[in-house]
C-alpha cells in the first residue's frame, strides 16, 4: 500500500472556468517562436539562420555552458528570423511550420540495451534534457550531477490544473517508457506523486517507482512541497523533477525514434467562452484558441500557465514549453469600486474574513441563495509596503521551513541563514500562495528567483 501524507494547511482558490474533458480543434499556430529566456539560466549559442530549413528534432540553439544541451524545433519548416535584442541577447526563434511535420530520426537500440550514460545523451541530443529540472535552485539539470532521486507529481492542484489523467488516457506505454528511462540516470527512487482517493488505474499499474499519495488543499501537488516530505535536499545532494506531460516526450522518443513535443493543454478562466483541452505545441501563438473565445468588452489578461505562478503574455503570445494551461482573466483595470476593500461585499473572495463571502459559503446559505461565484481580476487590490511577520505564509505552505525568515535571508542575501533555512528545496513557485495571501503584496517569487540565482552564483 502507498505511504499517505496529509496536511490542511494549503489554500484551494475557487475560480470559474475549469476544462471540460474535451478536445477542441483549432488551427494550429503558422509560426513557432522559441524563446531562450523561457529556459532559465541557460546562455543561447544559436545554430541556425534565417532561410534554413529544419526537422521536428533539429537543433536551433544549444547551451554555451553545457554544449550538449540541444534546444530544438518543436516542427518542421523555414526559420524565418532569429530576433536580438541590446547586446546581441537571442530574443527569438521564429519558425515558419510546414503544413505536414517532418520529424528528425534518432536510432537508438532499444531502451532495455541502453545505459543510464546512453539514455543521458540521447536526451541531451534530442533536445528532452531541458524538461528535466533540479533542486537546489530550480533550474535545468546539470546532466554532470547524478539526482538522488527523481520526483513527478501526477496531479495537480493549482487553480483550474488540467487533469493529468485525462490528458494520459491512452498514452501510458510513452508514460512508462519515460518512467524506464528516468530510472536509468539514478541509482535513487523514482517518486510518483498521486492524490489521495484518485480512482486511476493506470498511474497505478506503472511500476519502477515509489508511489506516496498526498492528501490536502493546494500546494500540494507542487513537486518541491512532495519533496519536502518525502526526501528533503541538502547542501550539496541534488534531487531532479519531471512534468507527467514531459515524460510523455522522453518516452515517445525512446517508443517512436522522434522529437514529439505536442501536449494537450487547457483553456481556462472565467473570461474564456470554451474551456476545454486543445493539442499545442511549445512556442505556439494561443491567438487560434483565444480569437472568438473570450468575452469581449474588458481588457483580458492572458496567463501561460495558471494564475498563480504562470507568465503573462499578449493574446497572439506564445505558450512557454512548460505550460499545460491558458487562463484567461479579467485584467480589472475598468473596474472601479466604491470605498474599496472597505465595503462589506459577498462576491469577493478573502482568506483573512475581511469581507461577508465566508457567509455565503455556508451550506445553509448556498442551500437559499444557490452556489456563489466569486468574482477575479487582476488587481493587485493594495499597495506594497515593507515586510509583516504575521503568519500569514506558514498557513499556506506546508513544508518544513520557516518562510518570513527565509524571504528575510534572501532580501538580505545571507548564504548562510539561506542555506539553513531551506532555501535547496523550494522554488518560486512554492511560493505563489504566500505571495497571494501577503498583506505586504511583495512579489515573494521574484524575490525567490533572484536570490537562488544569486546563490547558484556565490556556491557553485
Amino acid at each position: 500500500m502507498a505511504n499517505l501524507i496529509k496536511t490542511k494547511r494549503g489554500l484551494d482558490i475557487e475560480i470559474g472556468g475549469k476544462a471540460r474533458p474535451t478536445v477542441g480543434s483549432a488551427m494550429p499556430s503558422d509560426v513557432i517562436a522559441i524563446i531562450p529566456d523561457h529556459y532559465h539560466g541557460i546562455v543561447p549559442k544559436v545554430m541556425v539562420k534565417a532561410g534554413d530549413k529544419v526537422k521536428a528534432g533539429t537543433p536551433v540553439f544549444h547551451d554555451k555552458t553545457v554544449e550538449s544541451m540541444n534546444f530544438v524545433s518543436p516542427v518542421s519548416g523555414e526559420v524565418t528570423a532569429v530576433n536580438r535584442g541590446e547586446r546581441r541577447k537571442v530574443l527569438s526563434i521564429t519558425i515558419a511550420r510546414d503544413p505536414e511535420t517532418e520529424y528528425e530520426k534518432f536510432g537508438f537500440k532499444p531502451l532495455a540495451q541502453l545505459s543510464g550514460e546512453e539514455v543521458k545523451a540521447a536526451l541531451l541530443q534530442a533536445g528532452l534534457w531541458p524538461y528535466i529540472k533540479q533542486r537546489p535552485y530550480d533550474v535545468i539539470a546539470n546532466p554532470d550531477k547524478a539526482p538522488k532521486a527523481i520526483f513527478i507529481s501526477a496531479f495537480d492542484s493549482a487553480p483550474l490544473a488540467p487533469d493529468h489523467e485525462f490528458v494520459l488516457h491512452g498514452q501510458f506505454d510513452d508514460f512508462q517508457a519515460g518512467i524506464d528511462a528516468l530510472g536509468k540516470l539514478t541509482e535513487g527512487k523514482v517518486h510518483l506523486g498521486l492524490r489521495a482517493g484518485s480512482k486511476s488505474t493506470d498511474f497505478r499499474m506503472v511500476h519502477g517507482v515509489e508511489v506516496t499519495e498526498y492528501e490536502g488543499p493546494h500546494p500540494i501537488g507542487n513537486v518541491g512541497v512532495q519533496i519536502n516530505h518525502v526526501d528533503p535536499v541538502n547542501k550539496g545532494e541534488v534531487v531532479w523533477t519531471v512534468g507527467v506531460q514531459d515524460v510523455l516526450f522522453i518516452g515517445r522518443l525512446f517508443t517512436k525514434g522522434i522529437v514529439d513535443l505536442s501536449r494537450l493543454v487547457a483553456l481556462t478562466g472565467p473570461e474564456a467562452c470554451e474551456t476545454q483541452y486543445y493539442r499545442m505545441l511549445p512556442g505556439a501563438s494561443i491567438a487560434p484558441i483565444v480569437k472568438g473565445n473570450v468575452h469581449t468588452g474588458i481588457p483580458l489578461r492572458y496567463i501561460s500557465g495558471n494564475v498563480l505562478s504562470g507568465l503573462q503574455i499578449e493574446a497572439d503570445g506564445a505558450i512557454d514549453p512548460y505550460a499545460t494551461q491558458i487562463t484567461v482573466l479579467d485584467e480589472g483595470s475598468e473596474t472601479h469600486e466604491l470605498l474599496g476593500w472597505a465595503m462589506p461585499r459577498f462576491t469577493r473572495f478573502s482568506n483573512t474574513n475581511l469581507y461577508f463571502s465566508k457567509l455565503m459559503k455556508c451550506p445553509l446559505v448556498e442551500k437559499v441563495f444557490g452556489k456563489v461565484q466569486f468574482k477575479w481580476d487582476a488587481r493587485l487590490m493594495g499597495g506594497r509596503r515593507g515586510i509583516i511577520m504575521t503568519n500569514e505564509y506558514d498557513k499556506v505552505l506546508p513544508m518544513d521551513i520557516l518562510p518570513e525568515f527565509l524571504i528575510k535571508a534572501m532580501l538580505a542575501k545571507n548564504i548562510d541563514k539561506m542555506e539553513n533555512l531551506g532555501a535547496y528545496e523550494v522554488a518560486p513557485e512554492d511560493f505563489a500562495l504566500c505571495e497571494f495571501v501577503d498583506t505586504s503584496k511583495l512579489p515573494l517569487q521574484a524575490i525567490v528567483r533572484e536570490a537562488l540565482d544569486y546563490l547558484k552564483s556565490e556556491v557553485e
